[in-house]
């Protein structure tokens, strides 16, 4: 129950982050209204609280948060943009999560 709470927090961080990083980008790169950044800008504020409702410390959160990132960015890329991931996307974000549960949920004695 804790590694799946724990997993969500990470997938609901990386979405507000990626989202709200996405919003900012449209704002500035293809002149969507400036309502689109301010979005962007409060979606981006809570990618910055999510993280802190973890059950570890900050460096271990931070460092296990990155593999999440760069497979929800693949996913971003594959669902969003219409750039279908390749083998080595897919073996990149299989290492990445292998590292992510090393990290977080491997036991510790």
């Amino acid at each position: 129950m804790l590694i799946a709470k724990s997993m969500l927090l990470f997938i609901l961080a990386g979405l507000c982050e990626i989202g709200g990083g996405y919003l900012v980008w449209l704002w500035l790169r293809e002149g969507r209204g400036i309502w689109v950044a301010l979005i962007g800008a409060i979606v981006l504020i809570l990618y910055g609280v999510i993280p802190t409702l973890q059950p570890a410390n900050f460096g271990r959160v931070y460092a296990a948060y990155g593999g999440v990132f760069v497979v929800l960015s693949i996913l971003w890329g594959w669902k969003i943009d219409g750039i279908s991931p390749d083998r080595y996307d897919l073996i990149g974000g299989l290492i990445c999560l292998i590292g992510v549960f090393v990290i977080m949920y491997w036991p510790r004695g």
